[in-house]
Protein backbone atom coordinates (compact mmCIF):
# COMPACT_ATOMS: atom_id res chain seq x y z
CA UNK A 1 0.00 0.00 0.00
CA UNK A 2 1.55 3.24 -1.18
CA UNK A 3 -0.85 5.52 0.70
CA UNK A 4 0.28 6.02 4.31
CA UNK A 5 -2.90 7.72 5.54
CA UNK A 6 -6.32 6.22 4.89
CA UNK A 7 -8.82 9.01 5.61
CA UNK A 8 -11.77 7.61 7.53
CA UNK A 9 -15.14 9.36 7.19
CA UNK A 10 -17.89 8.95 9.76
CA UNK A 11 -20.35 11.30 8.08
CA UNK A 12 -21.11 12.98 4.76
CA UNK A 13 -19.29 16.21 5.61
CA UNK A 14 -16.04 14.31 6.25
CA UNK A 15 -16.62 12.16 3.17
CA UNK A 16 -17.03 15.26 0.99
CA UNK A 17 -13.70 16.58 2.34
CA UNK A 18 -12.10 13.24 1.45
CA UNK A 19 -13.53 13.47 -2.08
CA UNK A 20 -11.81 16.85 -2.52
CA UNK A 21 -8.46 15.47 -1.32
CA UNK A 22 -5.73 13.92 -3.42
CA UNK A 23 -6.05 10.61 -1.56
CA UNK A 24 -7.16 7.70 -3.72
CA UNK A 25 -8.30 5.27 -1.01
CA UNK A 26 -10.64 6.14 1.85
CA UNK A 27 -12.63 4.41 4.55
CA UNK A 28 -16.30 5.03 5.34
CA UNK A 29 -17.09 4.08 8.91
CA UNK A 30 -20.66 4.77 9.90
CA UNK A 31 -23.61 4.91 7.53
CA UNK A 32 -27.09 3.66 6.85
CA UNK A 33 -27.53 1.12 4.06
CA UNK A 34 -29.71 3.66 2.22
CA UNK A 35 -26.65 5.97 1.91
CA UNK A 36 -24.38 3.35 0.38
CA UNK A 37 -25.55 3.76 -3.22
CA UNK A 38 -25.02 7.53 -3.16
CA UNK A 39 -21.67 7.32 -1.33
CA UNK A 40 -20.44 4.68 -3.77
CA UNK A 41 -21.55 6.72 -6.80
CA UNK A 42 -19.90 9.90 -5.49
CA UNK A 43 -16.63 8.04 -4.83
CA UNK A 44 -16.57 6.47 -8.30
CA UNK A 45 -17.24 9.84 -9.95
CA UNK A 46 -14.12 11.22 -8.22
CA UNK A 47 -12.02 8.13 -8.98
CA UNK A 48 -11.81 7.13 -5.32
CA UNK A 49 -11.51 3.58 -3.99
CA UNK A 50 -13.62 2.95 -0.90
CA UNK A 51 -13.24 0.54 1.98
CA UNK A 52 -16.54 0.15 3.83
CA UNK A 53 -16.77 -0.95 7.45
CA UNK A 54 -19.46 -3.63 7.19
CA UNK A 55 -19.99 -3.79 10.97
CA UNK A 56 -20.99 -0.10 10.95
CA UNK A 57 -23.49 -0.14 8.07
CA UNK A 58 -26.83 0.25 9.79
CA UNK A 59 -29.89 -1.44 8.38
CA UNK A 60 -28.10 -4.57 7.19
CA UNK A 61 -26.63 -7.46 9.13
CA UNK A 62 -22.85 -7.85 9.14
CA UNK A 63 -22.76 -11.41 7.79
CA UNK A 64 -21.73 -13.24 4.62
CA UNK A 65 -25.08 -12.57 2.90
CA UNK A 66 -24.83 -8.80 3.41
CA UNK A 67 -21.20 -8.97 2.31
CA UNK A 68 -22.14 -10.78 -0.88
CA UNK A 69 -24.84 -8.18 -1.57
CA UNK A 70 -22.44 -5.25 -0.97
CA UNK A 71 -19.74 -6.84 -3.14
CA UNK A 72 -22.10 -7.59 -6.04
CA UNK A 73 -24.13 -4.40 -5.89
CA UNK A 74 -21.45 -1.81 -5.09
CA UNK A 75 -18.11 -3.44 -5.98
CA UNK A 76 -16.12 -1.79 -3.19
CA UNK A 77 -12.34 -1.71 -3.15
CA UNK A 78 -12.39 -3.26 0.32
CA UNK A 79 -14.37 -4.20 3.39
CA UNK A 80 -13.46 -4.03 7.08
CA UNK A 81 -15.01 -6.28 9.70
CA UNK A 82 -14.40 -8.06 12.97
CA UNK A 83 -16.39 -11.03 11.62
CA UNK A 84 -14.69 -14.04 10.03
CA UNK A 85 -17.66 -14.72 7.73
CA UNK A 86 -17.44 -11.20 6.27
CA UNK A 87 -13.68 -11.47 5.68
CA UNK A 88 -13.96 -14.89 4.03
CA UNK A 89 -16.81 -13.76 1.74
CA UNK A 90 -14.99 -10.54 0.78
CA UNK A 91 -11.91 -12.55 -0.18
CA UNK A 92 -14.06 -14.98 -2.18
CA UNK A 93 -15.54 -12.02 -4.07
CA UNK A 94 -12.11 -10.54 -4.84
CA UNK A 95 -12.52 -7.56 -2.53
CA UNK A 96 -9.69 -6.42 -0.23
CA UNK A 97 -10.49 -7.94 3.17
CA UNK A 98 -9.45 -6.09 6.33
CA UNK A 99 -9.79 -7.97 9.63
CA UNK A 100 -10.27 -5.50 12.48
CA UNK A 101 -8.84 -6.57 15.83
CA UNK A 102 -8.91 -4.88 19.22
CA UNK A 103 -5.92 -4.86 21.56
CA UNK A 104 -7.88 -5.27 24.79
CA UNK A 105 -5.82 -7.86 26.65
CA UNK A 106 -3.65 -10.93 26.05
CA UNK A 107 -6.68 -13.23 25.74
CA UNK A 108 -8.27 -11.03 23.07
CA UNK A 109 -5.02 -10.86 21.11
CA UNK A 110 -4.55 -14.64 21.21
CA UNK A 111 -8.14 -15.07 20.02
CA UNK A 112 -7.42 -12.60 17.21
CA UNK A 113 -4.34 -14.58 16.13
CA UNK A 114 -6.50 -17.70 15.76
CA UNK A 115 -9.08 -15.73 13.79
CA UNK A 116 -6.41 -14.33 11.47
CA UNK A 117 -5.03 -17.85 10.85
CA UNK A 118 -8.54 -18.90 9.81
CA UNK A 119 -9.46 -15.91 7.63
CA UNK A 120 -6.05 -14.96 6.16
CA UNK A 121 -7.14 -11.36 5.52
CA UNK A 122 -5.32 -9.06 3.08
CA UNK A 123 -4.77 -6.57 5.92
CA UNK A 124 -5.31 -6.39 9.67
CA UNK A 125 -6.57 -3.19 11.24
CA UNK A 126 -5.17 -2.93 14.78
CA UNK A 127 -7.05 -0.77 17.30
CA UNK A 128 -5.87 1.15 19.15
CA UNK A 129 -2.99 1.87 16.83
CA UNK A 130 -1.26 4.13 19.34
CA UNK A 131 0.71 1.18 20.74
CA UNK A 132 3.69 0.75 18.41
CA UNK A 133 5.23 -2.12 20.38
CA UNK A 134 2.08 -4.18 19.77
CA UNK A 135 2.12 -3.39 16.05
CA UNK A 136 5.67 -4.78 15.88
CA UNK A 137 4.68 -7.92 17.80
CA UNK A 138 1.61 -8.58 15.67
CA UNK A 139 3.45 -7.93 12.40
CA UNK A 140 6.17 -10.42 13.35
CA UNK A 141 3.67 -13.03 14.45
CA UNK A 142 1.17 -12.95 11.57
CA UNK A 143 3.22 -11.64 8.62
CA UNK A 144 0.17 -9.74 7.32
CA UNK A 145 0.18 -6.04 6.38
CA UNK A 146 -1.23 -3.84 9.13
CA UNK A 147 -3.39 -0.73 9.27
CA UNK A 148 -3.17 1.06 12.61
CA UNK A 149 -6.21 3.00 13.75
CA UNK A 150 -7.71 4.45 16.87
CA UNK A 151 -6.23 7.01 19.26
CA UNK A 152 -3.53 8.14 16.84
CA UNK A 153 -3.71 11.89 17.30
CA UNK A 154 -0.35 13.38 16.31
CA UNK A 155 2.13 13.19 13.47
CA UNK A 156 4.60 11.69 15.96
CA UNK A 157 2.15 8.88 16.74
CA UNK A 158 1.64 8.29 12.99
CA UNK A 159 5.42 8.04 12.53
CA UNK A 160 5.79 5.71 15.52
CA UNK A 161 3.10 3.36 14.16
CA UNK A 162 4.64 3.37 10.66
CA UNK A 163 8.14 2.77 12.05
CA UNK A 164 6.76 -0.11 14.15
CA UNK A 165 5.55 -1.83 10.99
CA UNK A 166 2.12 -0.40 10.14
CA UNK A 167 1.63 -0.11 6.39
CA UNK A 168 -0.95 2.66 6.73
CA UNK A 169 -2.90 4.61 9.33
CA UNK A 170 -6.70 4.79 9.32
CA UNK A 171 -7.75 8.08 10.85
CA UNK A 172 -10.72 10.40 10.97
CA UNK A 173 -8.49 13.23 12.24
CA UNK A 174 -8.55 15.76 9.41
CA UNK A 175 -5.36 17.47 10.59
CA UNK A 176 -3.46 14.25 9.94
CA UNK A 177 -5.06 13.88 6.49
CA UNK A 178 -3.88 17.36 5.63
CA UNK A 179 -0.38 16.98 7.10
CA UNK A 180 0.36 13.82 5.13
CA UNK A 181 -1.40 14.94 1.97
CA UNK A 182 1.06 17.83 1.77
CA UNK A 183 3.99 15.43 2.25
CA UNK A 184 2.87 13.42 -0.76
Amino acid sequence: MEQRILPASANMKEFERFLQSSYEIGVFLDMHIAQLKNINMMAKQKGKKMIYHVDLIHGIKNDEFATEYICQEFKPYGLISTKASVILKAKQKGVVAVQRIFLIDTHAIEKSYKLIEKTRPDYIEVLPGAMPWMITEIKERVKTPIFAGGLIRTEGEVQAALEAGADAITTSKRELWEAYEKQG
